[in-house]
């Protein structure tokens, strides 16, 4: 077999278990190695290493996320990775994984939504992280307010604005975007809310600072059958749901829902 030869520390009986499935930000394969593993965790990671010619290092994810700032936790099994650029549709992301969340699953996503952003607009993003919702809208010429509570996530923010060159257009904001009502009079045109899991109640809390006929593209992480009845709460809180579309399984039978609504 050429998996043997491939990984030839690894016995036989556990070949099955190295991971096919792996995630790239930047040049950094993020993977998690079974505990079965646990022993061949540096085979495992050169072997990951070795399928593609632009892998620098290999990051093995030890814990999901978990504290208030979102943040998983990370051991290095290949390379040295004190930052990584990551590149998506001609913008660059500076960040170290071990500090912030960051989904380069949801490239596609994020163009979809940046796509919609006028230049004439004021927009909100609550929950930006390192800012990859809400660079992509300043590029477009927005006038982007962008809110993020973890300090390490927030000084990689101002540091990608200054790399992608929308610092005029872009207001990052240090701060808890569930006290929003308590620093925020503003009016927007257009709110992206990439909400954290099992903060749905969030929506219900930004919806006065949307404008009427403004749109808002929401996140939540439902099963299937939850959709219809979730539409319905959504029209009775004055919301024309234009769209809805799933953007990744986070668990089995749990996707990330994405929401095009319309204010009315």
């Amino acid at each position: 077999m050429s998996m043997i030869q491939k990984i030839a520390d690894i016995p036989e009986e556990l070949l099955y278990q190295v991971p096919k499935r792996f995630d790239i930000v930047g040049d950094i394969a993020v993977v998690s190695v079974p505990a079965e593993l646990e022993l061949y965790k540096l085979p495992v990671a050169e072997h990951i290493a070795s399928t593609r010619g632009n892998i620098r290092g290999v990051l093995n994810k030890v814990t999901k996320l978990k504290g208030e700032h979102r943040v998983a936790g990370f051991e290095v099994l290949l390379g040295d990775i004190p930052v990584i650029i990551h590149e998506e549709f001609g913008f660059r992301y500076r960040m170290d994984l071990r500090e912030v969340f960051f989904n380069g699953r949801l490239a596609f996503e994020r163009q979809r939504v940046s796509s919609k952003v006028r230049a004439d607009e004021d927009v909100i993003v609550p929950f930006c992280g390192i800012g990859p919702f809400a660079i992509p809208a300043a590029a477009k010429g927005a006038k982007v307010v962008a809110i993020e509570k973890n300090p390490h996530a927030c000084r990689w923010l101002f540091e990608n604005v200054r790399l992608n060159n929308v610092d005029g257009n872009i207001h990052p904001i240090l701060a808890d975007a569930s006290d929003i009502g308590s620093f925020l009079k503003a009016r927007f045109d257009r709110a992206i809310i990439p909400t954290p899991y099992g903060m749905d109640d969030f929506l219900e809390k930004l919806l006065p600072f949307v404008r009427k006929g403004g749109n808002v593209h929401f996140y939540a992480f439902k099963k299937q059958y939850q959709i219809e009845e979730l539409m319905g709460q959504y029209s009775d809180m004055g919301l024309d749901v234009v769209e809805h579309r799933r953007c990744g399984n986070i668990a089995p039978s749990i996707s990330r829902w994405a929401f095009d609504m319309v204010k009315e």
